[in-house]
């Protein structure tokens, strides 16, 4: 009993506390090598958003240089690193060299999205109602006597009206921003495409399609087909991703059949978007229109085998059957 009850008055062991690690973080930047600054007891599980970016851009560098202009990289030449990278799983020691470099004035997304989309609209328009200085005087707000010009018209309304909706209330960017020249690029792409598409189609001596009422019905349902087809693929893609969350997942069909495409291509959304130009491109028969489509098919292959390459880097699982924009081919 006594030794029962001098067991009873022992105090419990004290848990012993696990050594915390800190690092030391040196910052370069990437284009003169110079030392920007260096960062003593950095907590290994500090992530570049809630310590390390902060830390040395709030503290050390002027306010004007905010977070989203700037790019930290392991390597001068290398990608940036997320802002959700830990220390303790990159491959640095306990004392770490980083590099920093100044990605520019940056603008959002949104922005650049709803200026890029709403300027083809407007153009077509103005364009389609013949306002003055654009054809001769005589042909100032009159109207085209072929139906196919007002069809073009709607249709190509209805895609960049769809583009500014889907850009307010479905697509879920991963980055927030992107460099604010970007939007000088972007708005001469698609200004000045539109401008070009709309003289000839709008124009007064503008002749329909060579096969009429037949070739314009079959455009049209091409068309109409794949716009529905890349909405669809757009609610899918949305809804892989929670709000807020940057986590990335395999795309797979749906109940929607517009999305079963996902079994052999790894982009529908592009292929569908090629498909809608193609379809215009025959409803038009214009010759601006179908260098605009191949011009953005070329674009949208590099963006696809981008992606497509990304997909199969990160998931292992990824389905082999399946190609970057059109299925089997490319």
């Amino acid at each position: 009993d006594k030794h029962l009850r001098a067991q009873s008055k022992r105090k419990p062991a004290k848990k012993t506390k696990k050594a915390v690690v800190f690092f030391e973080v040196e910052i370069l930047d990437a284009k003169t090598k110079d030392k920007l600054c260096f960062l003593d007891k950095v907590r290994h599980h500090s992530s570049f958003f809630t310590h390390l970016w902060n830390l040395f851009f709030l503290k050390y560098l002027y306010p004007q240089w905010y977070p989203a202009r700037q790019s930290i990289r392991l390597d001068p030449k290398g990608k940036s690193l997320k802002d959700e990278d830990v220390l303790q799983h990159l491959p640095v020691g306990t004392t770490a060299t980083f590099y920093f470099r100044d990605l520019g004035a940056q603008i959002s997304w949104v922005t650049v999205f709803l200026t890029e989309y709403t300027g083809p609209l407007v153009i077509y328009l103005l364009f389609y109602f013949r306002v003055p200085f654009i054809y001769p005087p005589k042909y100032d707000f009159t109207t085209s006597k072929h139906w196919v010009v007002h069809l073009a018209c709607m249709c190509h309304s209805f895609h960049y009206v769809k583009r500014l909706l889907e850009t307010l209330f479905v697509h879920r960017f991963s980055h927030g921003t992107m460099p604010l020249r970007n939007i000088f690029k972007n708005c001469t792409y698609y200004w000045g495409f539109a401008a070009w598409m709309a003289y000839y189609i709008n124009h007064p001596l503008y002749t329909p399609p060579i096969y009429g009422e037949q070739q314009i019905r079959i455009a049209l349902i091409i068309f109409l087909f794949c716009q529905i087809g890349n909405f669809s693929i757009h609610i899918a893609l949305r809804n892989l991703r929670p709000p807020g969350s940057k986590t990335r997942k395999i795309p797979y069909p749906t109940k929607n059949p517009f999305t079963w495409i996902f079994l052999l291509v790894s982009c529908p959304n592009y292929t569908y978007e090629l498909g809608s130009w193609l379809g215009f491109t025959l409803m038009t028969q214009c010759l601006p229109v179908a260098f605009f489509t191949l011009v953005g098919f070329i674009q949208m292959t590099v963006w696809a085998k981008g992606k497509h390459r990304s997909y199969l880097k990160e998931f292992r699982d990824y389905p082999p059957l399946r190609s970057p924009i059109l299925p089997f081919i490319l």
